[in-house]
């Protein structure tokens, strides 16, 4: 199965699963998108998921939510002026086994890197993301679909909306290096626990586009 057949069949069933809310002005169905909180050392950031435009992220995410697998991880890579890294390496820096297999990149949905949105982190083969997520601390453009040589990007699917100041003291957090990993923040910064919280209700013309 070629991964454009994987990524339809998995955005077909996403979709289908999506919560409508009724109808908006102008006729457009409203939805909901889910929430999640990750409780930090530094503060808690609310994460609005875009479960329209990246149905197999927001899912893979949520799986992993929902497991407690992001409880107890740190901020494993931190760069001032280009993004902070979580979901992967507990405070001995030893990788948490992850519980479910690479997804398809959805980096060609018209969401872009902008500052304070969340994408999947991955290595350089384009769908080898698993559990890994990062917050864009300024606009990353070289980040988007189609900005890179072999054309894909690495795929927005969801943003801040509460906790950008936290999103902020974890930048400035002091690194080091740490055995082979470099710009680890110096004092464990620790998502305690990442659980869901409310929906929001959003019509498609708010969500974060390419315009």
């Amino acid at each position: 199965m070629t991964n454009d057949t994987m990524r339809a069949l998995a955005v077909t069933a996403a979709l289908a699963g999506l919560s409508l809310a009724g109808c908006a002005t102008g006729g457009e169905m409203e939805m909901t998108h889910p929430t999640v909180i990750l409780k930090t050392d530094l503060g808690n950031i609310r994460i609005e998921l875009y479960s329209d435009r990246a149905p197999v992220s927001t899912e893979n995410f949520l799986t992993y939510v929902d497991g407690g697998f992001y409880d107890g991880l740190i901020f494993h890579r931190v760069i001032p002026g280009f993004m902070i890294q979580t979901g992967g390496y507990e405070t001995d820096m030893q990788e948490r086994e992850v519980t479910a297999g690479a997804i398809v990149n959805e980096s060609d949905n018209g969401l872009r890197n902008l500052k304070g949105t969340v994408a999947m982190a991955r290595m350089q083969p384009p769908h080898s993301a698993r559990s890994q997520f990062y917050v864009n601390l300024v606009d990353n453009a070289r980040l988007d679909y189609g900005a890179r040589p072999d054309g894909w990007g690495y795929a927005v699917f969801g943003h801040v909306i509460e906790g950008m100041d936290v999103v902020g003291k974890i930048a400035n957090s002091a690194t080091g290096t740490t055995g082979m990993y470099r710009d680890v923040p110096l004092v464990s910064i620790i998502i305690k626990s990442a659980r869901r919280a409310d929906d929001v209700v959003v019509t498609p013309a708010t969500s974060e586009s390419s315009d």
